[in-house]
């Protein structure tokens, strides 16, 4: 599809100079999900014929920034910059629950205050959050970082959606889910046809709802068409904190407890107990990477009654203690 093939409506979209986006990578920062915010911006651009939007990149010292992937990206400004931003989005990846930069959050909370229309995306609501700059608002984040987010920030409004919109906060749980967040916004500040040509142009042939689920649906995860059974799964990975006795989910699967057993057996290889324990344990070890969470707390929102059973449990599945495995909290600059 060419330019002019694109029947744009009139409005003042077309004398308006270019949006100004600010891109600010946070280390280790995810490269799928940032590319998939810039790559539309470009498109847009080129198929449209006209310079809708440029942009800048921002790092918390000016220096180049490296992603989760290695690849170093040039900055144009450091935080506290006055450069103009009509949009600015935080890329986060890694562990952005650690991320302590009282500098940075200052100058997000400055950009709110002058209007600046703020996202985030995988990791990057973390650090609006952080920033006290999501109350009020409803947002999403990638899966991996929700159990830490929802310990940290209770009250906050968490959705497990692909991507929310909501009014001057652009939020994407990452991956390749920006393009669809992406989509939305081009069609709201350009209109439809341009919107569906970059997709096009992306090859994406479905784009998606912002209210899609982020992971696969269990059945396509684990191989498994057995409906009772993913019944009880899913129960089970919603109850991590909390667990459901074998007998209660026998009850949900509508079969005897013996007769469950055998479908874990048969269908997973391990049993019912086995199951949610790995469960939990890989609950935990995401707590203990991501969080500043005691390992008493972190034993306790996985459903383990003591600090030191949830500690040899641990040791037992991976190798080590929790607090041999914990993470040293990034350092401010």
């Amino acid at each position: 599809m060419i330019a002019s093939d694109l029947r744009l409506p009139k409005s003042d979209n077309l004398t308006k100079p270019a949006a100004h986006v600010g891109f600010l990578l946070i280390p280790d920062f995810a490269m799928l999900p940032y590319v998939s915010v810039i790559e539309p911006l470009r498109a847009a651009n080129r198929l449209s014929g006209r310079a809708l939007y440029h942009w800048s990149h921002v790092s918390i010292d000016g220096e180049a920034t490296a992603a989760s992937n290695g690849v170093r990206i040039q900055t144009d400004y450091c935080v506290g910059t006055d450069a103009h931003f009509d949009y600015l989005f935080v890329c986060a990846g890694g562990n952005p629950a650690l991320f302590r930069h009282a500098p940075t959050f200052a100058w997000l909370r400055r950009l709110a205050r002058l209007g600046v229309t703020l996202g985030g995306v995988s990791g990057g609501p973390y650090i609006l959050a952080r920033a006290t700059l999501l109350t009020g608002y409803r947002f999403t984040i990638h899966w991996e970082h929700a159990p830490a987010f929802v310990e940290d920030y209770p009250d906050l409004d968490l959705r497990r959606s692909l991507y929310e919109i909501d009014r001057d906060r652009l939020t994407s749980s990452g991956g390749a889910a920006p393009l669809d967040m992406m989509h939305a916004l081009l069609a709201r500040e350009h209109g439809s046809a341009l919107a569906m040509a970059v997709s096009e142009w992306f090859l994406q042939t479905h784009v998606r709802e912002g209210t899609g689920p982020q992971r696969m649906p269990l059945r396509e995860r684990l191989g498994i068409a057995h409906a009772p059974l993913l019944r009880v799964i899913s129960r089970m990975e919603q109850t991590v904190e909390n667990p459901v006795s074998r007998e209660d989910l026998a009850r949900l699967a509508d079969v005897s407890l013996r007769h469950l057993e055998r479908l874990f057996r048969q269908h997973l290889g391990h049993s019912i107990g086995e199951h949610y324990l790995a469960l939990r344990l890989d609950r935990a070890r995401d707590l203990v990477r991501q969080t500043s969470l005691s390992v008493l707390e972190i034993a306790l929102a996985c459903g383990f009654t003591s600090a030191s059973h949830f500690s040899r449990t641990y040791r037992a599945r991976f190798g080590k203690a929790p607090r041999a495995e914990r993470l040293h909290e990034t350092p401010e600059r």
